[in-house]
């Protein structure tokens, strides 16, 4: 068997293991990558050169990027705008905000990170607006495709075409160059929809819609009885609680305002073995007009940090509540919890506890399996906490922030990096891998995102797969497979001109995007459009350019890509639904990658 066969073996084997969709795709791709090595196509260094290549990492480090502006609140705060600035009853208003948001924030950021953003926002205006989720999500998706086409920064096949010339010894695309075209396929995509997605579209669906943690506040408020309110009061330096330890807080008459605990001003941790300072927390829970008296009277000011609609200072940007269960077997069973406790670990309050839907009496304040239990500290401390396998958690603290408290601490410095990011990539200052890496870094280095919450946040699914895709671009060139696929191309388009290659490299990179990803397409392509392009005499970049174009065009299949996946079953959809709204797409990303592209990179 020559070298080419060879390749075309191995390359023909990986795209039916993909399409076959049995087998997880990293394994598919470590398959094909240690294929070649074995048949003596690459050597082992080539093999695994792409895991240290400048496309991956910048590709990571996007994805850290993309989650601390989200675990910050940030993407949280954007949402909230997007649904005050389209309103709550208008289904086209809505979907144009939504799909031109999408799109913006695929340019900077990953599609799957955008659209995961968004997907909540997008359920929720549905509900409000009595509509099906399937008639926004499917959108959502697409537009994430257009938006891919914006800046260099919107999809991973953007970075590598880009590479690709630059490896030719031409100059790469720029960072705002790839919205000559981005900004067309966006703007038909929105049009496309706007008029027929109503009827292409599903109108019912039996999906499961997620829950909506903007008031959850409020709620767990109401659930327990704490109606007449929790207030965080600041400890005035000329307070006569100032120097007292924390058992000897003396409220007078006021019998009903109760101390629930005292907190240190700088980490909001429970004041427990000093005296009390000024700017310390006192946490009571009473009516506003009893809470008043007794802050007039110990000369204590009142802390105003909740969110707006949260409906107490229990819950704000340093902290927040969580419900806890009980479970069977748990070591908290016979133990006494009642409301101003502090839990073991001395981090969290407890507020309030239940038993069959009604407050415990706490003449006998011994917890039972199936008890409930509402606790109050730090995000950080509530996250840290309750991983602990003697409570269950009701609802993820971590997603509740991020629901409820947009703008989060650590969101200043996620904007301000991702700015930075953004001007390093537009002025070229430093090579796109180093300026992900460097904001990466510093999100960190500061706080806004954990080192294991940045572990967690890298797809590693993708990374890997472009790591391992890399060697079979250099086997088909090395065999001659490249060279030899565009020869036959040009012998069989080259008579009718540049137009028509063009269009056959669409319509291959396209029917491949609809089982593979876009990016492992269009690293299975780019050697065969460069080698086309030399053996036609064109220039390379509308070639590349139209191939960019196609590798976006994964509307037909829920498996093309990952946000096609991330919406089936938020918004109910079936394997048949896709090809309705996305043929009128496609045909339209054609025009844009045959018609339109040449205009603006001439062939000559």
């Amino acid at each position: 068997m020559t070298a080419i066969q060879s390749t075309g073996f191995i390359i023909l084997a990986t795209i039916v293991l993909f399409a076959w969709n049995r087998l997880p795709v990293i394994t598919v791709a470590f398959a094909a990558a240690l294929s070649l090595w074995a048949a003596g196509l690459v050597t082992l260094e080539q093999a695994l050169a792409g895991f240290g290549d400048r496309a991956v990492l910048f590709v990571a480090s996007l994805f850290i990027v993309s989650a601390a502006l989200e675990r910050t609140g940030v993407t949280a705060w954007c949402g909230q705008a997007l649904i005050s600035l389209a309103g709550h009853n208008h289904r086209s208003r809505l979907l144009l905000v939504l799909m031109i948001a999408v799109g913006g924030l695929t340019s900077l950021l990953s599609g799957s990170g955008a659209v995961a953003a968004l997907i909540p926002v997008a359920v929720f205006a549905a509900v409000r607006l009595n509509q099906s989720p399937a008639q926004l999500l499917m959108p959502l998706a697409f537009s994430a495709h257009a938006g891919a086409n914006l800046l260099l920064t919107g999809a991973p096949k953007n970075f590598l075409v880009s590479e690709a010339l630059e490896d030719a010894g031409f100059e790469g695309f720029g960072f705002t160059e790839f919205a000559l075209v981005g900004v067309p396929l966006l703007a038909g995509t929105v049009l496309i929809v706007l008029l027929l997605g109503k009827y292409l579209l599903p109108r019912q669906t039996h999906a499961r819609l997620p829950a909506d943690f903007s008031g959850h506040a409020q709620t767990l408020v109401e659930h327990y009885g704490l109606e007449d309110g929790l207030f965080r009061l600041r400890i005035r330096r000329h307070s006569p609680l100032v120097g007292l330890s924390t058992d000897t807080i003396d409220l007078g008459a006021a019998s009903d305002v109760q101390v629930m605990a005292v907190q240190a001003s700088a980490s909001g941790l429970p004041v427990r073995d000093r005296a009390m300072k000024a700017d310390d927390y006192v946490l009571v829970r009473g009516t506003a007009q009893a809470v008043a008296e007794v802050a007039g009277r110990l000369h204590l000011a009142v802390r105003e940090d909740a969110p707006e609609g949260s409906g107490n200072a229990a819950f704000n940007r340093r902290s927040g509540l969580a419900e806890v269960m009980v479970p069977p077997r748990s070591k908290l069973i016979g133990q006494s919890m009642f409301p101003g406790l502090a839990t073991e670990s001395g981090d969290l309050v407890v507020l309030a506890v239940h038993r069959g839907g009604a407050e415990i009496d706490y003449a006998d304040p011994r917890l039972k399996a199936g008890d409930t239990i509402l606790l109050e500290g730090s995000w950080e401390a509530l996250d840290l906490r309750l991983d602990d396998p003697d409570v269950l958690v009701v609802d993820s603290p971590d997603l509740v922030r991020r629901h409820a408290v947009p703008m989060g601490p650590g969101a200043k410095v996620a904007v301000a990096t991702l700015i930075a990011l953004v001007i390093m990539l537009a002025s070229n200052i430093v090579p796109p891998a180093v300026a992900g890496i460097l904001c990466a870094c510093v999100l960190v280095a500061s706080g806004a995102i954990t080192v294991e919450q940045a572990y967690r946040a890298v797809h590693w699914t993708t990374v890997i797969l472009i790591g391992a895709m890399m060697p079979i671009s250099t086997a088909m060139i090395q065999s001659g497979t490249a060279k030899f696929v565009a020869d036959e191309l040009v012998s069989a388009l080259g008579s009718a001109g540049p137009g028509a290659l063009v269009a056959g490299l669409f319509m291959l990179t396209a029917v491949l995007g609809q089982v593979m990803s876009n990016t492992a397409t269009t690293m299975l392509v780019i050697p065969i459009a460069m080698a086309s392009a030399a053996a036609m005499n064109i220039q390379p970049q509308p070639v590349l350019m139209s191939l960019c174009v196609a590798g976006s065009a994964s509307f037909m299949t829920p498996i093309a890509t990952t946000t096609n996946m991330m919406v089936m079953g938020a918004g109910g959809y079936r394997f048949g639904d896709y090809w309705k709204l996305g043929t009128p797409l496609m045909a339209w990303f054609f025009i844009v990658a045959v018609f339109l592209v040449p205009r603006i990179w001439p062939f000559s």
